[in-house]
């Protein structure tokens, strides 16, 4: 199962524009394997929209996940920068810092920013 675990990618978010994000802790059932990862689309209108198309996705690879938090990422392709900031209102603001080590692993080219900012 830890293999199926490692090949869930760390991010999948959106490839230009601001949206939600939701930072997620998935671990295999019933294990203490774990690792964090990164969620987000500018079609989630509210931030459980993401929870609710990945949960069930996990729960197919016997996975089970937990959202710890969520907040906003403003994607642009061209500057090649990623800002993320704000919260959800779900489920509280995400630890950005540890979002931002997650989005540097799948764009190390990019220049990436966090902060605590609402807009």
């Amino acid at each position: 199962m830890a293999d199926a675990l490692a090949k869930i990618p760390v991010v999948e978010i959106d490839p230009e524009g601001t949206f939600k994000y939701i930072l997620l802790r998935v671990k295999v059932k019933d294990g203490d394997v774990h690792k964090d990862i990164v969620r987000g689309t500018r079609t989630a209108e509210y931030h459980n929209h993401i929870f609710e198309k990945v949960n069930p996705a996990m729960e197919a690879l016997g996975m089970e996940c937990k959202c710890l938090g969520g907040g906003k990422i403003e994607h642009n392709t061209q500057e090649k920068k990623l800002r993320v900031f704000g919260e959800s209102t779900a489920y509280g603001k995400a630890d950005h810092s540890v979002s931002v080590e997650k989005l540097k692993s799948a764009f190390s080219d990019y220049e990436i920013t966090w902060s605590d900012d609402k807009k």
